[in-house]
């Protein structure tokens, strides 16, 4: 999942890239408003944490830009503000969740991972399809009871089809959602972290739609 950061102070902005990395996020980093609502405007994003005191323009205006633009992404406010008036005036502005610095890498990285979890329509904390258990917290896939080795990138594969079992996600927005800005991209990455899915776990799982991308049907049964 490709998330973006928005902190300008460089320290924290720097730890929580790498344990959002750590995590196994592809992770995005501004350090101001207006490079912010430029991402947002141009990119695709699973979810933002954004800070509110930003350089150039308010972490508030981002989110009020980003929500203008009739945008769902969920955001997490991450902040020093602690008073009920400013908690009151990011949740106004379309804020999904709120939490104080300073605060616990793992209830960050928790908290992203439910944000996620119900803008794509899930309930359940493990996603299972066909005998396939994957659980985002543990970064743990099974296979029929079976534990299954997955790569960083193959983990991510996996966990963006699952999240949209019965939509088809072309490789282009499977590409968006694995690297973050700066990262090369091999032209057939989608296709060899694919390859090695079928492989692992079992050929029929994924299907390929020609001219259109890669499908986990979300009736699919053993």
């Amino acid at each position: 999942m490709r998330v973006l950061v928005v902190e300008d102070d460089a320290l924290l902005g720097d730890a929580i890239q790498a344990g959002l990395k750590q995590a196994g996020y592809a992770v995005d980093w501004m350090k101001d408003g207006v490079a912010a609502d430029h991402a947002l405007g141009t990119e695709a994003y699973a979810a933002v944490v954004l800070d509110l005191g930003l350089p150039r323009l308010s972490g508030l205006e981002v989110l009020q830009r980003l929500r203008s633009r009739n945008s769902s992404i969920p955001v997490l406010i991450l902040t020093a503000r602690d008073t009920v008036n400013d908690r009151i005036k990011g949740l106004d502005a379309g804020a999904d969740d709120y939490l104080l610095k300073p605060f616990d890498m793992g209830e960050l990285a928790a908290r992203l991972r439910a944000l996620i979890r119900r803008a794509s329509g899930k309930v359940d904390l493990l996603l299972q399809v066909a005998g396939v258990k994957l659980d985002p917290a543990a970064h743990r896939v099974t296979c029929r009871e079976q534990p299954v080795d997955l790569s960083p990138k193959e983990f991510a594969v996996l966990h963006a089809l699952m999240l949209s079992a019965g939509k088809v996600l072309s490789r282009a927005q499977l590409e968006e959602q694995l690297y973050a800005w700066g990262e090369e991209v091999e032209s057939n990455a989608v296709e060899v972290h694919i390859h090695h899915l079928r492989r692992k776990l079992f050929p029929e799982l994924i299907e390929t739609i020609r001219g259109v991308g890669y499908l986990i049907a979300a009736g699919k049964v053993d």
